[in-house]
């Protein structure tokens, strides 16, 4: 098992369990306890996670990242403003790619007043999207990926490869000038790297919560990024460093 691979599992764990042992981790990745101990140094240095004797704890900042039910449900005042100011950037007759996420899922739910293509892999995404008259819909296809509404794989990459699309809407766990854009798994990682490259303009949504985080793996410089829609709740400071790079931010009130 490759060493990413482990980092994944033991954030996992911690995820589920808000405590992990070394003994434990040893026995379930079939890896020395040697071996966990410099994976749990590592996320330490990381501010993924706090070592404690015999294991470790989810440290403060990455347990509000990681990516438990609860957590995702919450904050859906935010996010609809969000998409609300999302919204007003799509130009009729566009095609976007819109990927799986609450706060896409909050855009789909407005659109349908004006025709408009839109191709996504979220499951739920296009059950909202079914019956609108205005809107041409194709669905990616691909393999549940655990127990989230998005289909990846082989398949949906095929696909992709194929398709040239005006606008992309997605999100991230963790956005920071310096370390990019980041999440916690790799199948995500590189489900996102596939499409921003079929997009003409990418548009990043994230609440003001995940600025200046981050996460395990890096899939984007910000300098990738075209635009981010966000909430008038982020930082002025922050504000100022992201638009020193040029990356226009779209403000909703909240």
């Amino acid at each position: 098992m490759l060493a990413l691979e482990r980092h994944e599992r033991i954030l996992d764990q911690l995820d589920k369990n808000k405590i992990v042992k070394v003994s434990e981790l040893s026995t379930l990745l079939g890896v020395t306890e040697k071996t966990i101990r410099g994976d749990l140094e590592l996320l330490e240095n990381k501010g993924l996670l706090n070592r404690i004797h015999g294991g470790a704890v989810i440290a403060e900042d990455a347990g509000k990242m990681l990516p438990i039910a609860e957590r995702q449900s919450g904050h859906s005042e935010v996010k609809l403003a969000i998409a609300r100011e999302a919204v007003k950037l799509i130009q009729p007759k566009e095609t976007i790619l819109m990927d799986g996420g609450s706060t896409t899922l909050a855009i789909a739910e407005l659109l349908g007043n004006f025709p408009i293509t839109v191709i996504t892999n979220d499951l739920k995404i296009a059950n909202v999207l079914l019956n609108k008259t205005n809107v041409q819909l194709m669905v990616l296809g691909g393999m549940r990926i655990d127990k989230s509404s998005s289909l990846m794989g082989a398949q949906a990459t095929e696909m992709l490869s194929r398709m040239r699309v005006n606008r992309l809407f997605f999100g991230t766990t963790g956005v920071s000038v310096d370390h990019g854009l980041t999440v916690f798994n790799s199948i995500h990682a590189d489900w996102k790297k596939q499409i921003i490259n079929c997009a003409d303009h990418i548009t990043l949504l994230a609440d003001s919560t995940k600025f200046e985080k981050v996460a395990l793996i890096q899939f984007a410089t910000i300098e990738e990024v075209n635009e981010i829609v966000t909430d008038s709740n982020l930082d002025h400071h922050v504000q100022e460093k992201f638009q020193e790079k040029n990356i226009r931010l779209h403000l909703a009130k909240v």
